[in-house]
């Protein structure tokens, strides 16, 4: 069947379930992820005028290097399933646009090609990790990974998520955001082994799945800088009391320094530093157009993110509300009452109820019963 997506127009086999498993060859529900990765590029050509080449090293249909080859990057496109192969020509054909499509598995071809790959892009079902090694090593500017591999990542799935990611998770109310800074500790890690640091400019955890672009600086010094972003979380089960600790050997607390409890898990190593880069995320942002099925969601998604202070875990306004068995009022008040008493308060992108603070936990639930 064909469908249209981003200006261009892609042929796609025919799916059970909305094309949403597997074994399938197109998602139509990343549309959103892949309006914001086009939109990302098109900032990144600003940042970085030299960055020419782009690698959709899991290719499948094309859809993603399609697109960026419509917006003017010199584009290959990988993949090991032969009809894979023989759908991302045809893809590139009809939108006669040029491409490089490769039988190849990308990790292989990143090894050991010759000419230099800008931006790599990997978007596999489930976990990037298996393409981390050859992408953080061999790409030269920036990296974009999906992870599906959610209930792993958050701690749902905690043997697999610790088999996977090398991390403790742990399935806490802002498992969302855990997920994605044990992803982003994985990368970090990675890139490390090869003497490059990465610098999130952008990431997200929608619809079951968590996104970031990571910006990669070559040397022991920005490998060492980005390690220094790494530490450890204490999550007291009982009342939602955090701290985070830097560093890599964890050093936590046994007790809850707000309730007394003794139901304290850690999690980690995590990425406690910033997840995005404001004003990457505004370029982005400006770079969205009314051509893209998601154009509005995705505008609402970087609006929030971009305003999000740099706080590694959130508080949930309508949790907190319950445990003090008080009614939940508008968030703007809450946000306004953390202000007031002097603290810095954000919305998050993880939800409507959601929000950012460097106040502790009983301002927060101050806030709430105000």
């Amino acid at each position: 069947m064909l469908v249209r997506e981003g200006g261009v127009e892609l042929a796609v086999p025919e799916q059970a379930d909305d094309g949403v498993g597997e074994n399938v060859f197109f998602n139509p529900r990343m549309e959103l992820n892949r309006d914001v990765t086009v939109a990302a590029l098109r900032a990144y050509r600003e940042r970085e005028p030299r960055a020419e080449t782009y690698l959709d090293a899991t290719a499948a249909t094309g859809v993603r290097g399609v697109r960026a080859a419509a917006e003017g990057w010199d584009v290959t496109l990988a993949d090991v399933d032969p009809d894979a192969v023989e759908r991302c020509r045809t893809n590139l054909a009809r939108n006669d646009l040029d491409g490089e499509v490769v039988g190849r598995d990308a990790r292989s071809l990143l090894h050991d090609r010759e000419r230099v790959v800008d931006v790599v892009d990997i978007d596999p079902f489930g976990s990037p990790v298996p393409f981390a090694d050859a992408a953080l090593s061999n790409a030269r500017n920036l990296v974009c990974a999906t992870a599906t591999d959610t209930a792993p990542l958050c701690g749902a799935h905690f043997a697999s998520g610790v088999r996977r990611y090398d991390a403790v998770p742990r399935n806490t109310p802002y498992h969302a955001e855990v997920g994605l800074r044990v992803l982003l500790s994985a990368l970090a890690r990675t890139a490390a082994r090869h003497d490059v640091g990465v610098t999130p400019v952008l990431s997200h955890v929608s619809d079951h799945y968590v996104r970031t672009y990571l910006e990669l600086d070559r040397g022991a010094t920005p490998a060492d800088r980005a390690l220094e972003e790494l530490g450890h979380l204490a999550h007291c089960q009982q009342c939602g009391w955090r701290t985070t600790e830097p560093g890599r050997l964890a050093d936590l607390p046994d007790i809850c320094a707000h309730c007394g409890s003794e139901q304290v898990l850690g999690a980690g190593p995590l990425w406690l530093g910033p997840a995005h880069d404001r004003e990457f995320v505004a370029a982005t942002r400006a770079h969205l157009d009314a051509g893209m099925g998601t154009a509005s969601r995705a505008d609402d998604l970087l609006e929030r993110v971009g305003g999000e202070l740099h706080q590694p875990t959130h508080y949930d306004q309508h949790r907190v509300a319950k445990r003090l068995g008080v009614p939940a009022g508008p968030m703007d008040d809450c946000l306004a009452a953390l202000r007031d008493a002097g603290h810095r308060a954000s919305r998050t992108h993880f939800g409507g109820t959601t929000l950012k603070t460097d106040a502790d936990l009983a301002a927060v639930e101050a806030a709430v019963g105000d």
